[in-house]
């Protein structure tokens, strides 16, 4: 009987890059900049969004006013 030890190296997958540069906790992606205001609201911007936008975590934009998880909906 022959009995064979050997040593093997897996190299571990290198993380992929996010496909899109989004800010954390929005559905769909919100490119990161300064507020978000939701479309034909009273918000100045200067970014708008027309929603609905899914609120998975924080909300730095305060765009989900009525906290239901869900923002800019109609």
């Amino acid at each position: 009987m022959k009995l064979v030890v050997a040593d093997v190296v897996v190299p571990k997958p290198k993380p992929q890059p996010p496909a899109q540069n989004c800010t954390t906790g929005y559905d769909p992606c919100l490119t990161p900049m300064s507020d978000y205001d939701c479309a034909g609201g009273s918000g100045d911007g200067p970014g708008y969004v027309d929603g609905p936008v899914i609120i998975s975590g924080s909300d730095p934009y305060e765009l989900d006013n009525d906290g239901d998880g869900v923002a800019c909906e109609d």
